[in-house]
């Protein structure tokens, strides 16, 4: 790590300390919230100290259980591949997804999928460090499965809860129609969360896709050789201690 980081990482840990709070997180946790705000100490410290009361209130028993989310599960349209360079892989049906009802559930819903999917990379324990890879796939959607207001929740906790967990999100078969939605979306969106977005729009683009993913890890009717696993179907390696 270099003198600048380690000084930082310093820094944060005086201004969390200062704001009230506890720092028992490791140096790559505390990393990413000084990379989400441009390795400013204090707005670091903030942000991971709101991340921290968010935590404690949304989240009190530490996971949101499969029981309180059920109705979300039923759809069947998040699916958890094996990891892409250690990287989970996460694939959204959104053909299976229609606008939530109960808006308090669906944000419960993001929650528990985020937690799983980076979960799903723990070997043994968490470092802190680990990211996803998600893959939105608009293939066959129409009018009723359009759901701006979801989209822009998922986004807003990837960045105010969950920062530089994204490692990439692939958007595939994106029709005409939904253009004009993700020119919405893309307003809410951070420029370093924007750059992380890739439209895959024709063959050169898919081929690049398939080959960053790997086939073994790819479903094959994305031009890989695995088999689609349902979020709900992935049972999860226990966390040492």
């Amino acid at each position: 790590m270099e003198e600048s980081q380690e000084t930082a990482l310093t820094q944060m840990r005086t201004s969390v300390q200062k704001l009230g709070s506890s720092t028992e997180f490791g140096d790559p946790t505390l990393m990413r919230f000084l990379i989400a705000r441009s390795m400013d100490p204090e707005k670091a410290a903030k942000m991971f100290v709101q991340w921290r009361k968010w935590r404690a209130s949304f989240v009190p028993n530490g996971f949101i259980s499969d029981s309180e989310v059920k109705d979300q599960l039923e759809d069947r349209k998040i699916y958890l591949q094996d990891l892409c360079n250690g990287c989970p892989v996460m694939i959204i049906k959104a053909s299976k997804h229609y606008p939530a009802k109960d808006q308090l559930q669906f944000k419960k819903f993001v929650v528990h999928l985020l937690d799983k999917v980076i979960a799903s990379s723990f070997r043994g324990r968490e470092i802190g460090n680990e990211k996803l890879i998600g893959i939105l796939d608009l293939q066959q959607i129409s009018y009723k499965n359009v759901d701006a207001r979801g989209l822009i929740t998922g986004f807003q906790f990837l960045q105010a809860y969950y920062p530089e967990r994204l490692g990439k999100l692939f958007i595939l078969n994106m029709p005409g129609f939904f253009v004009s939605v993700w020119r919405m979306v893309s307003r809410f969106l951070e420029k370093a969360t924007a750059e992380k977005v890739v439209i895959v729009s024709n063959e050169n683009e898919k081929r690049e896709f398939i080959r960053e993913i790997g086939e073994e890890v790819l479903p094959e009717e994305y031009g890989g050789r695995a088999k689609l696993v349902a979020i709900q179907d992935v049972e999860l390696t226990p966390v040492e201690d």
